[in-house]
């Protein structure tokens, strides 16, 4: 049976900013991660997580792992006082995972992190150096840059706002057409050399006052996966707060490497937008025009987890190939040396 705790919503208050002042200097950080069926770089990201500066506690939440992972991680989490390891015993998704952690950890920031990203020595105190700036602020989220393993910025990082009209420009690349249309991505325009407002970041790192998350109702469960990040920062903004952008705060994220189904993540994304648009715009001509959406929105996820499914078998027959070279080199070095 998954964990309980009634605390998320439950009438946790804003902190005052009489308590935040000052706090940024002696601010305990714990990181959160869920984990399902991560794949092979699950460790690399606990690894980093527990040597980084900065990082006070670490909660892992396990929907579920290969027994051998599982067993590497409860080893680790049995010889590392600040690493706390939760098993869930099923996949709940992330916006619960995540506030099924939120509630176990004991800082005064939490940064969420994917189970695929790695946290870089100075990352984590960089971010609690910024939550300085915004003492003032009644409740606020910093997200970081997020970059591929070369070290370009991947999509996702900074957003514009999540509207049925951005989401159409986007999936269809309306924008390259059509004057006036906006791309929801914004990895593409030039980077600030400071911490930036931003109307959207990215749920793969993305930190807040602990008490400002318990407070605002955490994660809408709603989400199963993919979306709950974009509420997330509607949410703040809705309530008189800010989120801002961090691009001196670079996590390279693998992406793409969890074992379950490309189909499987890109339904559960069009369903989060399906939820999304309905929560956010009830009027009865946005409804019709959320229905209308409905089959352009899943054609283009789908169309986009097909190319996924096939870009990774390609990849899949292109590392056998040079498995098999290798050791044909190998077989003949022996040969001729025997």
């Amino acid at each position: 049976m998954a964990p309980r705790d009634s605390s998320v919503g439950s009438g946790v208050g804003l902190l005052p900013r009489s308590e935040a002042t000052g706090m940024s200097k002696t601010a305990r950080l714990s990181v959160v991660t869920v984990a399902w069926q991560t794949g092979p770089h699950l460790l690399e990201s606990v690894a980093a997580i527990l040597d980084a500066p900065g990082v006070d506690e670490f909660v892992l939440v396990n929907h579920g792992n290969p027994p051998e992972l599982i067993s590497a991680l409860r080893t680790m989490a049995a010889n590392t006082d600040k690493f706390v390891l939760i098993e869930t015993g099923a996949n709940l998704g992330f916006a619960k995972g995540c506030n099924i952690g939120a509630r176990r950890t004991n800082g005064d920031y939490v940064l969420f992190l994917n189970p695929d990203a790695v946290l870089a020595p100075g990352v984590a105190s960089r971010l609690k150096a910024s939550a300085a700036k915004l003492e003032d602020e009644p409740i606020w989220a910093i997200g970081a840059r997020i970059t591929n393993a070369d070290g370009t910025e991947q999509r996702g990082g900074r957003r514009g706002e999540l509207t049925p009209m951005s989401a159409l420009s986007t999936f269809f690349a309306l924008d390259r057409f059509l004057p006036g249309m906006r791309n929801l991505h914004y990895e593409t325009q030039p980077l600030s050399d400071e911490m930036i407002p931003m109307p959207v970041v990215s749920g793969a790192a993305l930190m807040m006052r602990r008490t400002d998350f318990l407070a605002i109702g955490g994660f809408d469960e709603r989400y199963f996966l993919h979306v709950e990040d974009i509420d997330l920062c509607r949410n703040i903004r809705q309530r008189g707060g800010s989120v801002w952008f961090e691009p001196r705060a670079s996590i390279k994220h693998y992406g793409g490497t969890s074992q379950t189904s490309p189909l499987f993540v890109e339904s559960h994304k069009g369903l989060g937008f399906v939820k999304y648009f309905w929560k956010y715009y009830p009027g009865p001509l946005q409804r019709l025009m959320t229905m209308a959406l409905i089959g352009p929105i899943f054609a283009a996820l789908w169309g986009r987890a097909a190319y996924l499914r096939l870009r990774g078998m390609l990849r899949g027959i292109r590392r056998r190939r040079a498995v098999a070279r290798r050791l044909r080199r190998l077989k003949a070095h022996r040969a001729s040396r025997g």
